[in-house]
C-alpha cells in the first residue's frame, strides 16, 4: 500500500504484516498524490512544489524530476497499456507525459475554468478518461483531442472526485462534490442515473469497488459509506474516529478496501472471500460471476488425462441472470435444487432449469440432512424451518442468533455458544461451549467437525442416548443431553473448508495445505499455491475438486478404495479391510501401510508396504533380523547396516552383528565387538583394513590392543605424527627413538630449522636422558616374557591388586627412603642360577596339611603367579633387607647366596598357602640382593636366634631348603628384578618421593615376628597364627608378650631404615645370570 503524507513524505506498507517497508523524503511541502507504475518499479508523485518525482521502489534510486504544473499537482494517473502519465493541476490544465521520449509533455488538455481535482482512465476504453473540477463539472476527454468529448453538469457545489465502473455491463461513472451528493451518470445517454444522499459534508472520494456491487463514498464527515450498486440501497456506514475521509481504494481481485484519512489509513475487508460455487454428487458445477449464473459438467472431460492441481478446461453454460447479487450458492443434498443467497434475501431454483421453486428474506440459508427441510436467519434472533418449501416453525433461541448451520441437526450460534436442536421438535439437543467457523456433518450423521478460528474437533454423535434421556427426563439439562456427543479428538489447524468421505475427513487449511484426517492421523495430499475451496468428491472418478478465487477448477487424485479401507480399519472391520486391499494400486500401498503403522498394526504394515525404506523400518521396529539384512543387502547403504548392526547386538546375534559392521566399514564399532568378545585375530584383521581404508586413529588403537607397537609407530610415521611417534617411542620402544627423531628433525627443518636443531638424540645427548638404559633394558624384557596375548576368558579370573597383595605377603614391600651415601657405594651381586624344577617337587614334603598346598596346575594358580610377579617393582630399604617367610619352618639363611634373612619368622596362615604352588614354577629366577653393610646396621638383631651353615655352597643350600623357604626367595628374586630393571641409577639429583599413605604395604618396613624357638615344633606340624585385622593388605602379628622388647628395637630399626635407599647401578647388570619368567611353563 503507497501512502503519501502531508509532511512531504511518501511510505510504502505491507498491509499484510502491517510493516513499513519503503520511505521516500520527497520535500517539504504536501505530497498530495502517488501512483504505482509496477511494470517499471516505480513510483511516480506529485507535490506542492509543482514537480513530478519519478523513483524506483527497489533500489530507492530517484529517476527522474521535472516541474510539471505552475500551481499545485492534485491528481496523477498511469495509463494501463501506454508509456503515459497524466497529471491535473491548481493551474486548470491537464497534461500528458511520456516516459519514453524522455518525459516530454506529449499533449495539454485545456477547459477547466476552476482546479482540476481528479482524473480517471475509462477502464473499457483506454484512450477515454474523465476529469473532476471545482468549475461543477465532470469532463471526458479523449487522447490526442484538445478538447472534451462532452460535459456533465448537475452538481451545486466543485466536484471533487470522480471514478468509472469497471463492469461490462454498465456505462455509468460516479461523481461526489462539495454539496454532500454523490450522483451516477450513464456517460453513453449523458443523463444522472441516480443520486446519493447521506453524507453530511463535502464528498471528498468515491469508488466502484472492482470486484463487489457496492459503491464506496467517503466525506469530511469522517464516514464511508457502503451502497448497493444495483438497488443504490445503503448498505453500511463506517465510522472509524479518524476524521476526515481523503481517499478510497479498492483492491482488484480481492475484497480489501483501503481508506486515507487525516489521522492515519485503514485496509477493511468487505464481504466473502469464499467464491460462490457449489458442486453437486452428479460432477455439476454451478457459480456466479457478479449476478450472472453459470453452469459446467465435469462429465465433459471424458477420459481426458488431467494432473494434479491443473486448472480444468471445462464448457461453461450461461444459466442467466440473477434477481440478487449472489453470494452463496448451496446445492441441496440430492442435487435437485439450488440456493442463491445474498442482499437478505433467498431463492431456490431448479437446478436444470435454474427456474424459481421458492424465494424469501434470510441473512443465511441452510440445508439439513435430506432436501425436504432447510432453515434461515432472519436478523439476529429469528430463525424458521422450512419443509417441504412451506413454513414449519419460528423460533427465537434465547442465547440469539448471528449464525446457523445445517446437518443431522440444526446448529444456532450465538455469543454464548454453540446449541443443536433436532429439526423435528426444535428441541435442544447440547449446548457447547465454543464459538465455530464451521460445522461439518459426514453422510452417515455419525461424525461432525467443529472448526474454530484455532483448530478443529472431531466428535461422534449418539442417537442413542438422546432416545434414552428423552425417555428418562432426569437427563435434561439446561445445556441439553450430556451424552449426545463423544469427543475423538482436537487438531491444531485452522480449516478453511471441508467435506467428509466415509470416515475421513478432507479439508484446506490456512496455509494451503489439502489434507485429510483418518484415525488420529494427518496426511497430506497436495500444497496449493493460493487459497482454494473444496467443492467435492466423485467416487468414480477417485478425485477431490477445487476452486479458487478467480473460479477456476482443478483436482487431486484420492482414491476411493484408499478412503475405504482406512475406514474398514477405523472401524475395526478387517473383514472389509483384506478384501478392499488387492483393489488398491501398488503405488498406493505405502501410504496404506503408514496408515497401519500409525494404527500399532505394524506386522500388517509390513507385508502391505512396498517401500523399501519404510519396509526397513518397521522390520527394525518388529525385530524381524532376515527381512533387515535382505532389504539392507538390496539397498546397499552403510546406515542401513549400522542400524542392523545395533539391533543384532542387542539381540546378541553377534555374528550377524560383524556382517552389518563389516559392510557399514563401521570400525569402530567392529573394534568394540572384537575387543568384548575377545576375538584377537578378528582384532589383527581389523588393523589391517581400518588402515588400508585410512581409518589411522582404529589402526592405532588395534594395534596397541595386541601389544604391535612397531606397527603402532610405523602408523604415525607414515601418517607424519611425528612428534606422537617420538613419545611414544620415548615410552614403549625407546631402541626406535633416535630413527624417529631423525625423522621429526628432517620435516621440522622444512618449517622451523632451529627449533629442529633444538631436538636431542639420546644417542648422542644421553646426559639429557638419564632413564634411557633403564628403558632400553625394560624393552628388551618386555620383549622376552610378554610373547603372548592373553585371553579375555582368563581377565574375570584375576584378582584385584589389592587382594593380590593380601594373598601374597611374601612379596616384599619396601618403601623408597631417602638417598644415602652408604647406599650410594653399594654394589649388586648376581647369584648363579639355584635348582631345577626337578629337585623342587621332589623337596615338597608328604604331609597332608603340606600336599594340600602343593602345586597346583590350574589356571589360578598360574594367574596367581604372574600377578604376584608383575607388581610395581620398589625401592629395597637399607640393609638387612627382609623378607617374609611363608613357610613354617625357620629360615635358614646362606652367605655364598648373599641372602638377607628377616629377623622374624611369619606362620603360613591358609591364604598365603595359596600362592606357594604358583611360586615354586619361579624358582630358576631366583635373585637375592645382599648387602655389604648390613651387619652394622643390624646390631639391634643380635638376640636372635638363626641357624645357618655360611660354608655350603649356593645350590646346596637350596636343596637344603623346605619348599616353603625356595617360594620365599623366589618372591624376593623376582620382585628385586623386576625392582631393577624400573629403579633409577644412584647419581639421579632427584629429589626421593615420601612413602604413600595410600597403602600400609608401602607406610613402613614389614615388620616380622620373630619365632620362639620352644614354639618351633608346635609351628612345623602346620598350625598357623591368625591375624588380628585381616582387612590390612600386609600381615602384622603381633608378637608374644614375652618379645615386647624386640619388637620396640624393631620397630626403632625400621625408622632408622627409612632414612636410607638402595642405589642399584644398572650399568653393572648381568643380563645374562638374569632368569626371565618361562612363557611355555606358564602355558603349561
Amino acid at each position: 500500500m503507497l501512502v503519501s503524507l502531508y509532511n512531504g513524505t511518501v511510505v510504502v506498507w505491507n498491509h499484510e504484516t502491517q510493516l513499513m517497508v519503503k520511505t521516500f523524503e520527497v520535500c517539504d511541502l504536501p505530497v498530495r498524490v502517488a501512483r504505482f507504475v509496477a511494470r517499471k518499479h516505480w513510483i511516480v508523485v506529485g507535490a506542492d512544489d509543482m514537480l513530478v518525482r519519478v523513483f524506483n521502489y527497489n533500489t530507492l534510486e530517484k529517476v527522474n524530476m521535472f516541474e510539471a504544473h505552475s500551481d499545485y499537482i492534485r491528481c496523477i494517473s498511469v495509463h494501463p497499456t501506454q508509456p503515459y502519465i497524466l497529471t491535473s493541476s491548481d493551474d486548470m490544465l491537464i497534461k500528458l507525459w511520456d516516459w519514453e521520449r524522455k518525459w516530454l509533455c506529449s499533449q495539454v488538455f485545456e477547459g477547466h475554468t476552476h482546479y482540476v481535482m481528479q482524473i480517471v482512465i475509462n477502464p473499457k476504453d483506454n484512450n477515454q478518461f474523465a476529469s473532476a473540477s471545482l468549475d461543477r463539472t465532470i469532463k471526458v476527454w479523449q487522447l490526442g483531442s484538445k478538447t472534451p468529448n462532452f460535459t456533465l453538469e448537475g452538481h451545486e457545489k466543485g466536484v471533487n472526485c470522480v471514478d468509472y465502473y469497471s463492469g461490462g455491463d454498465k456505462p455509468y461513472l460516479i461523481s461526489g462534490a462539495d454539496d454532500h451528493l454523490v450522483k451516477i451518470w450513464d456517460y453513453q445517454n449523458k443523463t444522472c442515473v441516480q443520486t446519493l444522499e447521506g453524507h453530511a459534508q463535502n464528498v471528498t472520494s468515491v469508488s466502484f469497488h472492482p470486484e463487489l456491487p457496492v459503491i464506496l463514498t467517503g466525506s469530511e464527515d469522517g464516514t464511508v459509506r457502503v451502497w448497493h450498486s444495483n438497488t443504490y440501497r445503503l448498505e453500511n456506514s463506517l465510522n472509524y474516529g479518524m476524521d476526515r475521509v481523503w481517499c478510497i481504494c479498492g483492491r482488484p481481485g480481492s475484497n480489501y478496501v483501503a481508506v486515507g484519512y487525516d489521522e492515519g489509513s485503514i485496509i477493511i475487508k468487505l464481504g466473502r472471500e469464499e467464491p460462490a460455487m457449489s458442486m453437486d454428487s452428479s460432477g455439476k458445477v454451478m457459480w456466479a460471476r457478479h449476478s450472472e449464473v453459470q453452469q459446467a459438467s465435469l462429465r465433459t472431460l471424458g477420459d481426458t488425462e488431467v494432473q494434479d492441481g491443473e486448472r480444468l478446461p471445462l464448457g461453461v453454460k450461461d444459466m442467466g441472470s440473477c434477481e440478487i447479487y449472489p453470494q452463496t450458492i448451496q446445492h441441496s443434498p440430492n442435487g435437485r435444487f439450488v440456493v442463491v443467497c445474498g442482499d437478505g434475501e433467498f431463492i431456490i431454483y431448479t437446478a436444470m432449469a435454474l427456474r424459481s421453486k421458492s424465494f424469501g428474506s434470510a441473512e443465511e440459508f441452510v440445508w439439513a440432512h435430506d432436501s425436504s427441510q432447510y432453515a434461515t436467519r432472519e436478523g439476529m434472533n429469528v430463525v424458521k424451518i422450512f419443509k417441504n418449501f412451506k413454513l414449519k416453525k419460528t423460533f427465537k433461541p434465547s442465547f440469539g442468533a448471528e449464525e446457523i448451520f445445517g446437518g443431522f441437526l440444526l446448529g444456532v450460534r450465538s455469543n454464548n455458544g454453540l446449541a443443536f436442536y433436532d429439526w423435528e421438535n426444535v428441541q435442544l439437543i447440547r449446548r457447547i461451549e465454543i464459538q465455530p467457523k464451521h460445522v461439518f456433518w459426514s453422510e452417515s450423521g455419525e461424525l461432525l467437525c467443529i472448526a474454530t478460528e484455532e483448530s478443529f474437533f472431531l466428535l461422534r454423535f449418539l442417537p442413542e442416548q438422546i432416545s434414552a434421556a428423552q425417555g428418562a427426563n432426569d437427563k435434561m439439562t439446561e445445556d441439553g443431553i450430556e451424552d449426545a456427543f463423544e469427543v475423538l479428538g482436537e487438531v491444531q489447524e485452522v480449516v478453511k473448508t471441508g467435506l467428509w468421505v466415509g470416515d475421513c475427513f478432507i479439508y484446506t487449511t490456512s496455509l494451503n495445505r489439502l489434507n485429510y484426517y483418518v484415525g488420529g492421523e494427518i496426511i497430506t495430499i497436495a500444497h496449493m499455491d493460493r487459497i482454494m475451496y473444496l467443492l467435492g468428491y466423485i467416487p468414480k472418478d477417485n478425485r477431490l475438486y477445487l476452486g479458487d478465487k478467480e473460479l477456476n477448477i482443478v483436482s487431486y487424485s484420492l482414491l476411493l478404495s484408499v478412503l475405504d479401507y482406512q475406514t474398514a480399519v477405523m472401524r475395526k472391520d478387517f473383514s472389509i479391510a483384506d478384501k478392499v486391499l488387492p483393489t488398491i494400486p501398488k503405488d498406493q500401498r505405502t501410504r496404506v501401510a503408514r496408515f497401519l503403522e500409525k494404527q500399532g498394526y505394524r506386522a500388517q504394515a509390513l507385508a502391505v508396504s512396498t517401500d523399501p525404506e519404510h519396509k526397513f523400518e518397521l522390520a527394525l521396529q518388529l525385530g524381524d533380523l532376515t527381512t533387515a539384512r535382505q532389504l539392507a543387502l538390496e539397498a546397499e547403504s552403510q546406515q542401513k547396516w549400522r542400524q542392523l548392526a545395533e539391533l543384532a547386538t542387542t539381540k546378541c546375534q553377534l555374528s550377524l552383528a560383524q556382517e552389518c559392521l563389516h559392510q557399514a566399514r563401521d570400525y569402530g564399532g567392529l573394534l568394540l565387538l572384537a575387543t568384548t568378545s575377545g576375538n584377537v585375530e578378528m582384532v589383527g584383521k581389523l588393523a589391517e583394513g581400518a588402515e588400508e581404508d585410512g581409518r589411522t586413529n582404529v589402526a592405532f588403537l588395534s594395534y596397541f590392543i595386541q601389544g604391535r607397537l612397531e606397527k603402532c609407530l610405523d602408523l604415525l610415521i607414515d601418517t607424519n605424527r611425528l612428534p606422537e611417534a617420538a613419545f611414544l617411542a620415548r615410552a614403549y620402544i625407546p631402541s626406535q627413538v633416535s630413527r624417529v627423531v631423525r625423522l621429526w628433525k628432517e620435516s621440522l627443518s622444512k618449517v622451523n630449522k632451529k627449533a629442529a636443531d633444538a631436538l636431542a638424540d639420546p644417542a648422542e645427548y644421553s646426559n639429557l636422558f638419564p632413564e634411557i638404559q633403564q628403558a632400553l633394558l625394560a624393552e628388551q624384557y618386555l620383549k622376552e616374557t610378554h610373547v603372548r596375548v592373553r585371553a579375555s576368558a582368563e581377565y574375570p579370573l584375576v584378582t584385584e591388586a589389592v587382594e593380590r597383595v593380601a594373598d601374597c605377603p611374601v612379596a616384599a614391600v619396601l618403601t623408597e627412603v631417602p638417598h644415602s651415601e652408604e647406599a650410594a657405594q653399594e654394589e649388586l651381586v648376581p647369584l648363579e642360577r639355584e635348582s631345577t624344577t626337578t629337585a623342587l617337587v621332589q623337596s615338597i614334603p608328604s604331609e597332608g596339611e603340606d600336599t594340600r598346598h602343593g602345586i597346583s596346575s590350574t589356571a589360578e594358580d598360574l594367574l596367581c603367579l604372574e600377578e604376584c610377579s608383575s607388581q610395581e617393582p620398589v625401592t629395597m630399604k637399607g640393609e638387612p633387607e627382609e623378607v617374609q617367610s611363608s613357610s613354617v619352618q625357620d629360615v635358614i639363611p646362606s652367605d655364598e647366596s648373599a641372602a638377607c634373612i628377616s629377623r622374624n619368622d611369619l606362620n603360613l596362615t591358609g591364604k598365603e598357602l595359596a600362592c606357594e604352588a604358583a611360586a615354586e614354577l619361579e624358582m630358576s629366577d631366583l635373585l637375592v640382593s645382599a648387602d655389604s653393610g648390613a651387619s652394622e646396621e643390624t646390631s639391634s638383631y643380635d638376640d636372635l636366634d638363626l641357624e645357618a651353615d655360611t660354608t655350603s655352597s649356593p645350590v646346596s643350600a637350596v636343596m637344603e631348603k623346605s619348599p616353603h623357604e625356595l617360594v620365599l626367595e623366589a618372591e624376593l628374586s623376582h620382585t628385586t628384578t623386576e625392582e631393577l630393571i624400573s629403579s633409577q641409577t644412584g647419581g639421579s639429583q632427584e629429589p626421593p618421593n615420601e612413602a604413600s599413605p595410600q597403602s600400609s604395604a608401602e607406610d613402613r618396613l614389614m615388620l616380622l615376628e620373630p619365632v620362639l624357638s620352644q614354639e618351633q615344633d608346635k609351628q612345623t606340624t602346620g598350625e598357623s597364627v591368625e591375624p588380628e585385622d585381616e582387612s590390612e593388605q600386609e600381615l602384622l602379628l603381633e608378637p608374644p608378650p614375652a618379645e615386647s622388647n624386640v619388637e620396640e628395637e624393631s620397630e626403632e630399626s625400621a625408622e632408622d631404615l627409612e632414612g636410607e635407599i638402595a642405589d642399584e647401578d644398572l650399568d653393572d647388570l648381568d643380563m645374562e645370570n638374569l632368569d626371565l619368567i618361562d612363557e611355555d611353563l606358564l602355558s603349561e
